[in-house]
């Protein structure tokens, strides 16, 4: 039997992250992986092959709605090839885990893949899909088992008509009514893939607005902009009932004043969320406790019930993003390595990649609000950018929430053209706990999107935003 300092159960990007921070620091490392590539959701059905598809349909879209203003002129009809749409995602996903399997091979970390189950705290079982059986001793595990889509107890998921997210990354045809129940990222992500590509697409919600959880704003500026693009939206809508007749997905919804709403689409995606997975792990037998969520119970240096047993990811309390699972897994790693690493868990920061993008970090005003803190806002319209118009991205803003009295930034709420990768100036920033003066003093190059941060930073210090 093989022994290791670290066993880690689950090779997505928290698993596969945190077994290579752990070889860096000197200790003997396994993963445990029950399919047959490395990467888990994040690269084999989530954000790697969804981000392909939205690039591939955007560069589509352009060409159809765009190009001709730019002076590109196509001859005959720009026609969209999904096989080969799909199959370009496929080699992405394909390229990227390949990509993981040569750092577990350069950090010397031993691979097993079958399902990784407890006998005991400090012994697995490596289950295989043939049947046969490997077993390791682990000082230490760390189980990074992911998450699962989740559904409705009333819906019966035939992965054909009525299908997850999963299925959803490899259709065989464009939908002509895409039906998705969930206006959260993944539902808005999918949903824009393919009203693109020339669906209708109708999201059905049940809170009072998409995307809940973001600073109100956003919610707001986002159902705006994808309602010009065709999306058709019902919020404060509560689905009851989602039957299949042939081709035919028929979902029937209630608003908030019970009347009901009937919709008839060729394919329904539901997107209500995802939720822990922990099945084959067997944690009773390793003394590791569930809470009622099905998550697992961890403490502030995410300890289980089990002291030598640690878990991170989607499969613990927080928000279920790639990122946030990446700094617990290096949190671990250093933490068995005797180091005192911290994850500031306010400034994770979360991003919608539909087109224009949505990211935002620390609090929102709702939140704010709530707290009875005393802030000030400063909010600058991406139309107003030189570059922004240069490239017809024109739609969004950068909203800055700084503290009334100190002018420390509380939160930065941003969408428009690449906010994803400008989030992380935001998170800099407030990492060092900069004021909005701090940012808008901070010379940012002319001509970038980046300039409504600073020009946002100058709206918070007394109102003085140059460009409006």
């Amino acid at each position: 039997m093989s022994s290791y300092d670290v066993a880690v159960i689950g090779s997505g990007p928290g698993g596969y992250v945190a077994a290579i921070r752990c070889a860096q620091l000197g200790m003997k490392t396994a993963i445990i992986e029950k399919y047959s590539t490395l990467g888990g959701t994040c690269l084999n059905v989530g954000c790697i092959p969804s981000k392909a598809l939205l690039d591939s349909s955007h560069h589509y879209d352009d060409a159809v709605r765009h190009f001709e203003e730019h002076g590109i002129e196509i001859p005959g009809e720009v026609k969209v090839n999904l096989e080969k749409m799909i199959n370009r995602k496929q080699s992405v996903v394909d390229q990227t885990c390949a990509g993981v399997k040569f750092l577990m091979d350069k950090n010397k970390i031993d691979v097993y893949e079958g399902v990784g189950s407890f006998e005991d705290s400090t012994h697995i079982a490596v289950k295989k899909a043939d049947g046969s059986e490997e077993k390791i001793e682990a000082k230490h595990t760390i189980i990074a088992t992911g998450s699962k889509p989740s559904s409705l107890p009333f819906i019966d998921i035939d992965k054909e008509r009525v299908i997850t997210s999963t299925e959803a990354l490899k259709l065989k045809e464009v939908p002509k009514h895409l039906v998705v129940i969930g206006g959260g990222v993944i539902g808005l992500e999918l949903g824009q893939v393919y009203r693109r590509l020339g669906a209708e697409v109708s999201v059905v919600e049940f809170m009072d607005r998409i995307t809940p959880g973001m600073d109100g704003a956003l919610s707001k500026e986002l159902t705006k902009v994808l309602k010009k693009q065709g999306f058709k939206f019902y919020t404060g809508h509560k689905v009851k009932e989602v039957s299949r007749n042939g081709e035919t997905v028929t979902v029937k919804a209630d608003d908030k004043k019970g009347k009901e709403v009937v919709l008839e689409g060729d394919y329904c995606l539901v997107s209500v969320g995802r939720r822990p997975y922990t099945d084959g792990l067997n944690a009773e037998a390793a003394g590791v406790k569930l809470n009622d969520r099905g998550q697992v119970e961890v403490n502030e240096q995410l300890q289980t019930s089990a002291s030598n047993i640690y878990a991170i990811g989607d499969v613990i309390k927080g928000a279920m993003l790639a990122h946030k699972a990446e700094e617990e897994g290096v949190f671990v790693a250093e933490t068995l390595a005797g180091q005192k690493p911290h994850i500031d868990y306010n400034l994770i920061p979360g991003v919608v990649y539909t087109w224009p993008e949505v990211a935002a970090v620390g609090k929102t005003e709702e939140q704010l609000k709530e707290a009875g803190v005393d802030y000030k806002v400063g909010q600058f319209p991406m139309r107003a950018l030189g570059r922004a118009r240069a490239s017809m991205d024109i739609d969004g803003f950068v909203k800055i929430l700084a503290d009334k009295a100190t002018d420390e930034v509380l939160g930065i709420h941003m969408i428009g053209a690449r906010t994803a990768d400008l989030i992380a100036e935001a998170v800099t920033a407030m990492e060092y706990r900069a004021s909005a003066e701090d940012i808008s003093r901070m010379s940012h190059a002319h001509p970038t999107y980046a300039e409504a941060v600073k020009e946002a930073a100058l709206a918070a210090t007394d109102n003085r935003a140059l460009h409006v």
